[in-house]
């Protein structure tokens, strides 16, 4: 299981007389964790350190703290704390005492891993993209199902004839899903299987 956040998660601890400060927040794509790195680094801070990943996708800033010391064991806190869609932000302010590259590693990565551990998460769920089309005289009915389906409405349209939906749904019970529209609407409404794509769906303990 991979899970993302709920929303933005705060985590603070004084090590050696430096501060560090981690944020974390879930993100969709690589624009969204960097709008979000932008608007919370602090420019007087001695570092501003981050990382991201995003489904295959990831990248890591150490900077200015040497190389594979910040930026890296961020990621690595992500990963080990398993989430994805997932960018984190530690912000450090020097206290005078060196912490060497080990001491470095240990802070970045353990704030991070902190901040992740402590955080609201959900559960990444697959998802599979119905297209649908129904008459008026059935959209009432099957939005009234749809909640207890698990399913939610991507994207929504009407035309002379009705409703056009792109709906996502948990992907084992997409056949199920599909099955249950025409049912409803006696064989009148469309279905036809797009592609894959993931969300968090509920609440759940971390890991």
């Amino acid at each position: 299981m991979t899970y993302t956040l709920t929303g933005i998660a705060r985590y603070e601890e004084l090590i050696k007389k430096s501060r560090f400060l981690a944020l974390a927040a879930p993100v969709q794509t690589a624009a969204e964790a960097m709008a979000f790195f932008a608007e919370h680094q602090v420019p007087d801070a001695t570092h501003n350190c981050w990382a991201y990943r995003i489904g295959q996708e990831y990248r890591f800033n150490d900077d200015g703290e040497p190389g594979g010391t910040a930026g890296r064991p961020m990621l690595q806190a992500i990963e080990g704390q398993q989430c994805d869609q997932v960018a984190v932000l530690v912000i450090r302010w020097f206290g005078g005492i060196k912490l060497g590259s080990g001491g470095l590693v240990r802070a970045y990565g353990g704030v991070a891993a902190q901040c992740l551990r402590l955080a609201d998460k959900v559960e990444i769920v697959e998802e599979t993209l119905l297209k649908c089309s129904c008459p008026f005289s059935d959209v009432a009915l099957l939005q009234s199902r749809f909640a207890a389906q698990g399913v939610r409405i991507a994207e929504e349209s009407f035309d002379g004839e009705g409703a056009n939906w792109l709906l996502a749904v948990p992907q084992e019970r997409a056949a199920e899903v599909a099955a249950l529209i025409i049912d409803l609407t006696r064989g009148q409404a469309r279905c036809s299987v797009q592609q894959p794509s993931q969300r968090g769906p509920s609440p759940c303990p971390p890991p």
